[in-house]
């Protein structure tokens, strides 16, 4: 047995500057409760219609992936406060919480109890707790604002290496999954690369002279958005690189891939090292415009994806532009 009862729950950010006669009515609508493992306090898609105190044990707050696995968000011990910030804000839980182990907490309002019962009850108590939950949601929100903006250097640099392929500085195609809907101005290009014979350097003289030549490849991308003061130079997979431009016509889109497949050519070869030959740089690239040539954005990448592939396995060395491609 434990040495608490319900009144634990006063000791919350919720409750704090309440007065007696409220924290003896919040005290009376509170319950301590045991918790079993595996129980569900609460799950994605509720309303925070209640709040926990956790006295013993142990709480995980937790999200499902499409892949079927599970993300932590948080683990709660002893002495924390549960979804109090959900209750305040009368929010839908985006995420659930699981008992760990066999666990002991006080909860408000205890189960069976509205908040509409309550307020027929006390309204005079309700409207403190409503009070105090504005300033509890108004002091929250100026917290964490001030704590973006101390530490924005160092968010946009968590940011950019999230999304940072580290062998070559381009951004990985994750990036551009996450945020194509923000991304998307119409009309938007992406343009693909694939090198030619890549395979051919690699075998020859090892992966070390492949990743090199990557770096040199992702310096010619770079050197394209830095231009132009706009985009993005990606990394897809493996050797198969590219940019997205928003506010790109065909015409100007035309004109950046030609001049990548150019710059390719004109990539320092890499020389020759006694019976192996000199290596030239020659590219394959397919290069597509949204919504001009396909309204839905994930038919459109994988359509010029494959249009990049096909082009590359009959000869390569040439600018393509996906719709026209498939069309002939």
């Amino acid at each position: 047995m434990h040495n608490i009862d319900a009144s634990s729950i006063l000791n919350t950010e919720l409750f704090s500057s309440l007065l007696e006669k409220e924290r003896e009515y919040v005290s009376s609508r509170a319950e301590i409760i045991q918790l079993k493992k595996g129980e569900r306090l609460f799950t994605s898609g509720e309303r925070a219609d209640r709040f926990y105190k956790l006295i013993d044990g142990s709480v995980r707050v937790f999200k499902p992936r499409e892949d079927g696995e599970e993300d932590d968000l948080a683990w709660f011990d002893p002495g924390d406060t549960i979804g109090d910030f959900d209750f305040a804000r009368g929010a839908v839980y985006d995420a659930s919480a699981e008992v760990m182990v066999n666990s002991t907490a006080a909860v408000f309002p205890a189960p069976g109890i509205t908040m509409d019962m309550m307020i027929t009850e006390n309204p005079q108590a309700l409207s403190y707790i409503l009070l105090n939950s504005i300033v509890m949601i108004t002091s929250r929100i100026k917290t964490t604002q001030k704590i973006i903006v101390e530490n924005i250097s160092l968010v946009q640099e968590l940011y950019r290496k999230a999304y940072e392929d580290s062998g070559t500085g381009l951004f990985k195609q994750s990036f551009l999954t996450d945020e194509i809907n923000r991304l998307l101005e119409e009309p938007t290009a992406i343009i693909m690369v694939k090198p030619d014979n890549f395979k051919i350097l690699v075998d020859s003289r090892g992966h070390e002279a492949g990743d090199e030549a990557m770096v040199r490849i992702a310096m010619l991308l770079k050197l394209m958005v830095r231009h132009l003061g706009r985009g993005w130079a990606l990394r897809f997979k493996s050797n198969e690189t590219g940019l997205l431009f928003p506010k790109c016509p065909p015409a100007i889109a035309r004109k950046i891939a030609e001049e990548i497949h150019i710059g390719l050519a004109n990539l320092e070869p890499v020389p020759a090292e006694g019976s192996i030959p000199e290596f030239r740089f020659s590219g394959t690239v397919s290069y597509a415009v949204w919504p001009n040539d396909e309204k839905k954005w994930e038919t459109l990448f994988q359509g010029n994806y494959d249009s990049l592939l096909e082009n590359w396995r009959t000869g390569g060395d040439r600018v393509v532009r996906y719709k026209q491609e498939a069309a002939s």
